[in-house]
């Protein structure tokens, strides 16, 4: 009597990219530490082996994907909007482009939002995170010397505000609800010129 064909696993038709989409949303639905590569290869459809083809092992996909979430957020510094004007107008440009940059790498900046420093990986997004929030405080202490914002801001607290502020938007944004499209520049205006008039 012949054996059953064994049923083989389902290849991504993503390829690489479809494996990291699906690392992501395992690692952020069950935890970096908690998710095994028998349950990354069990929600891509495909054997461990293959998993093994495209990255090395589960600190790689962790690596790729925390890569892909600081290279957009620093890219941000990079724009012109960034680099050159006013201090202000700088960091109306930067905090645009974050909630942009969030919006369109969600479920990457959610897990880079999420690790604390367990792994080596782990650690450089931290430092990374630092180095950007050092950046966005040097700005802001930039506009406050050009009288741009109000004096007395302290800059360090300023930057942690901004940053927790746009940072928050990964607990309830959901692509396509109304409003979406116009996220960036409402965030900006709620930021720079209130959300309560002045009396």
């Amino acid at each position: 009597m012949s054996e059953a064909p064994t049923k083989r696993a389902r290849r991504p038709s993503g390829g690489r990219e479809s494996l990291l989409e699906t690392a992501v949303g395992e690692f952020i639905a069950r935890g970096y530490d908690a998710t095994s590569m028998e349950d990354l290869s069990r929600a891509a459809g495909i054997t461990k082996s293959s998993f093994y083809h495209h990255f090395t092992g589960k600190e790689a996909l962790l690596r790729a994907a925390l890569e892909r979430a600081v290279d957009g957020l620093f890219g941000v510094l990079d724009l012109p909007g960034a680099r050159d004007g006013a201090p202000a107008e700088r960091l109306r440009t930067i905090v645009r482009e974050q909630v942009r940059v969030l919006t369109t790498e969600l479920p990457y900046v959610t897990l880079l939002l999420r690790v604390r420093g367990n792994t080596e990986t782990e650690r450089w997004a931290l430092e990374r995170r630092r180095a950007f929030d050092a950046e966005i405080t040097g700005l802001v202490r930039e506009a406050v010397e050009a009288g741009e914002v109000q004096a007395g801001i302290d800059p360090a607290l300023a930057a942690r505000l901004l940053s927790g502020l746009v940072n928050s938007i990964v607990e309830w944004y959901r692509p396509g609800r109304p409003g979406t499209a116009t996220l960036p520049e409402d965030v900006v205006a709620a930021t720079f010129t209130g959300i309560v008039p002045a009396p």
